[in-house]
């Protein structure tokens, strides 16, 4: 069976190889929860966002995972509390993230939204659109005033 060596709490200096066995674990069986919740424990403190990713990937396999749930709910309450430079800098690694900006449509709407305030809420109405646009918001990349 799948397992994880790390020992918790970890002692100084162990955060690098808990982290490696994390993804070697994943890389093993990438259907085995563990690794996931390990990894995103490991990341939660001073990568919220990036534990918020992992948490993601771990309510795919289990969507009633409780562990998962609350570390997701966690990481997005301390990701909220970031100041929003902070937020979106982070945010731009998110791969999702780096989707939505890099889609010419998002692109376009975005523009038009900035310009004209009347468009945004034509835009909006798109539920596509809307799930794009709040995750921007969450992620600081887009601000509203």
């Amino acid at each position: 069976s799948s397992g994880i060596n790390a020992e918790w709490p970890l002692r100084p200096g162990e955060f690098g190889l808990a982290m490696q066995d994390c993804d070697k674990c994943i890389e093993l069986d990438d259907k085995f929860i563990k690794g996931y919740l390990r990894k995103a424990a490991l990341l939660k403190i001073d990568n919220p966002q990036e534990a918020q990713t992992v948490y993601k990937k771990a309510l795919e396999l289990d969507g009633n995972n409780l562990e998962a749930k609350q570390g997701y709910q966690h990481c997005m309450s301390a990701v909220r509390s970031l100041p929003p430079e902070e937020r979106a800098k982070a945010a731009m690694n998110d791969p999702e993230i780096q989707n939505i900006l890099q889609d010419p449509a998002m692109q376009m709407i975005l523009e038009q939204m900035q310009k004209d305030p009347a468009a945004a809420q034509e835009h909006l109405k798109n539920p596509a659109v809307a799930e794009k646009f709040s995750k921007l918001v969450q992620s600081g990349i887009v601000s509203i005033r």
